[in-house]
């Protein structure tokens, strides 16, 4: 066979090894997929092994992360080179042959489904299907952005390509119909799917459950359709890439017929193949089909790796260097954007981000903390040239527009009612809150700082791409607003119950519920001054109604939010009941403290706005916040109680949310459910006689 044959099925043998001797796994993706995998890799892909962070590299999303042996395959024979967590080269491979072998074992670096910073070269995580379609139209926005700020003339530094390999179950989830609609409006050319149409699922032939004329579905979005009848015609392959490549005016999907399990003498073409082993006798009558040594496995050819290297590697180590010799001009002439992409590349904030964050002066009528939110989301951003984002058709609402003059709007040029920039700061995500969580993950993961706003209850739609920007480590700021039921007459569907215990549940989240405008001010201060190698996405659960601005020279700082929980009242000495609450209901506590006080009573106010960051801080701290010996507690929150009880102790009283909400005045609410300054003081009461 010749060479490229010879990697071809190089490639189909190593994921056949992987998937056998992990006795799991789906070999059938990665077989009939092989020659389209190594024709973009080795021929078309503009990346550089040696240095798999190289800024203007091509991105490569396997959205169908099932396939996931195909991905390892690729980062071993194309010679990757190691990333630390920090973010450091390693003159290593990222994978060695020994790592294949350990696919899908624990602690390996060849998990089911790839994992993003856990394996070099993987640029995403992967595995729920159609989210990798979403997070790569992130990418692509984030390319055109980059592009628009910073190229300039003679110095194109960001003209890369995203590539995203895709399936049926990937077009089937409804995320993909968002995602290609965001792509089609903004004529996002730069973005090339591949649509592995081998047309078997889990239950069978697709013809069971999907029936679509994809083609003529992106057609209509505004897509390039462009169809390779067989996969195995590598040819065909790479120049209908290369035609989609020169496309600038609208993103392209290459539709490719291929045969699952190609070259399986008994399975291919059925959807055993898909998700389980061949199994020994089928593993070595697939190979002899192949012409590979049957009784050999994770076989590399010789000449395979050299191949590689002088296709991939030659091609990305050329294009790299000359990249570094271009920006090393570009710093002489263009050196204030020059600071700009290296602060980007090294994940750092500017000097004097945070030097226009307003300070709100004490007012018991207080202001709603979107509103609030609003006013300190545009002071940072305003200071940090590389943050953009946007709402799912909410920004009036939930006060995440940004207003100073030169934020603009990310359009495209060709936007019909004029004025489009690919540099806008301001994303128009349309009524599609699923694809635009996935999509701010693709844009973190270009180093942009972003953020995705909505209404809480529509958080719903965005649990899974929230999930795995936290499984991902980024820090995405979630603004969601309209956090209980003092939304008001929009009723039950529109109010927030269960959403805050979920998200404090979900690992690595940290959800932040401030109590009033300065609250705020510190929760953004946290979301955005992480350190990138420990970042976590952050939930800010905002008000609809206004919130009073507690008194901070009578009272504790809000700096307190740091820390998750902290005093912010208390009878100067030790209490004898302890109201613990966050957010609104915060100034409910306040008043009630306010009252047990002038009758003498020892009391003390504890504001929660994030369980987690609270659980972090050391035993003694927590202690001295909520002394374990103080029994007489009340926790008070327009959710869900599930999980107050960690903090009102098994005698303290919860007042809580225990249905949905109804459709009122906000007032009427208030009342019916129990959120009063009457009750709060009652169930005081009652702790304070135990």
């Amino acid at each position: 066979m010749n060479i490229d044959e010879l990697c071809i099925n190089t490639i189909r043998g190593l994921a056949i090894d992987q998937v056998q001797a992990a006795n799991s796994g789906h070999p059938g993706t990665p077989m009939g997929l092989a020659p389209a995998a190594y024709a973009l890799w080795n021929n078309v892909l503009n990346y550089d092994p040696a240095n798999p962070l190289w800024p203007a590299r091509d991105r490569f999303v396997l959205s169908g992360g099932h396939a996931s042996a195909l991905l390892y395959s690729m980062i071993h024979l194309a010679g990757i080179h190691n990333v630390t967590h920090d973010g450091k080269v390693e003159q290593k491979p990222a994978l060695t042959l020994q790592d294949l072998e350990q696919f899908r074992q624990f602690n390996s670096k060849t998990p089911g489904h790839p994992e993003y910073r856990h394996t070099a070269g993987v640029e995403t995580t992967t595995g729920p299907l159609g989210q990798g379609l979403a997070t790569s139209v992130g990418m692509a926005i984030a390319q055109k952005w980059l592009a628009s700020r910073y190229n300039q003339q003679g110095f194109p530094l960001f003209d890369y390509h995203i590539y995203t390999f895709c399936g049926d179950g990937d077009l089937m989830e409804g995320i993909s119909y968002e995602a290609a609609s965001v792509a089609g409006h903004l004529k996002l050319g730069n973005l090339v799917w591949v649509y592995d149409r081998n047309r078997i699922s889990i239950e069978g032939n697709i013809n069971i459950a999907f029936t679509d004329d994809v083609a003529k579905r992106f057609k209509a979005q505004g897509w390039h359709i462009h169809e390779v009848k067989d996969a195995n015609n590598i040819a065909d392959f790479q120049a209908k890439l290369n035609e989609a490549r020169q496309a600038s005016d609208a993103p392209s999907l290459v539709i490719l017929d291929s045969i699952i399990g190609y070259g399986s003498p008994n399975k291919a073409g059925t959807h055993g193949v898909h998700g389980e082993p061949l199994g020994p006798d089928e593993v070595k009558a697939t190979k002899k089909v192949y012409g590979m040594p049957e009784d050999k496995t994770f076989y590399v050819a010789d000449g395979v790796k050299e191949h590689f290297a002088a296709g991939i590697g030659k091609r990305g180590a050329e294009a790299s260097q000359k990249w570094n010799a271009l920006f090393a001009e570009y710093k002489t002439k263009h050196p204030e954007l020059a600071q700009e992409i290296e602060d980007i590349i090294h994940h750092r904030l500017p000097k004097g981000w945070d030097k226009d964050i307003p300070v709100f002066e004490a007012d018991p009528k207080g202001v709603a903390s979107r509103a609030s939110s609003g006013k300190v989301l545009n002071a940072i951003a305003k200071n940090i040239p590389w943050m953009v984002g946007g709402s799912a058709d909410l920004a009036p609402s939930n006060k995440s527009w940004l207003e100073f003059a030169d934020a603009g709007v990310f359009q495209s040029p060709d936007y019909p009612e004029g004025n489009g920039t690919f540099c806008g700061r301001n994303i128009h995500y349309g009524v599609r809150e699923h694809a635009m969580g996935a999509i701010a993950n693709g844009i973190a993961l270009s180093g942009l700082r972003t953020y995705a706003a909505g209404f809480f209850i529509f958080s719903d739609y965005m649990k899974n791409p929230v999930r795995l920007a936290s499984i991902m480590g980024l820090p995405i700021v979630y603004v969601f607003t309209h956090d209980s039921i003092g939304v008001g007459e929009d009723g039950p569907t529109h109010q927030p119950i269960e959403q805050l215990a979920h998200f404090r549940a979900t690992p690595g989240i940290r959800t932040i519920r401030p109590a009033d405008a300065n609250e705020v001010v510190e929760a953004w201060k946290l979301a955005m001054g992480q350190d990138y190698n420990h970042a976590h996405p952050v939930i800010l659960a905002l008000s609809r109604q206004n919130l009073p601005t507690i008194d901070r020279s009578k009272y504790a700082s809000a700096a307190g939010l740091h820390k998750g929980g902290y005093v912010v009242a208390c009878c100067g000495e030790l209490p004898e009941v302890i109201l613990i609450a966050s957010g609104s209901e915060v100034g409910l506590a306040m008043e009630a403290y306010e009252v047990l006080i002038k009758e003498g009573q020892k009391a003390r106010v504890v504001s929660m706005p994030s369980w987690e960051i609270f659980e972090e801080q050391p035993k003694s701290y927590r202690d001295e916040v909520l002394p374990p010996h103080i029994t007489g507690r009340v926790a008070i929150e327009q959710a869900s109680p599930i999980g107050w009880d960690r903090y009102a102790g098994p005698t303290g009283t919860i007042i809580a949310m225990r249905s949905f909400g109804a459709s009122a005045p906000y007032d009427k609410l208030r009342e019916h459910f129990g959120f009063t300054l009457e009750n709060v003081l009652a169930a005081a009461k009652e702790q304070l006689k135990k």
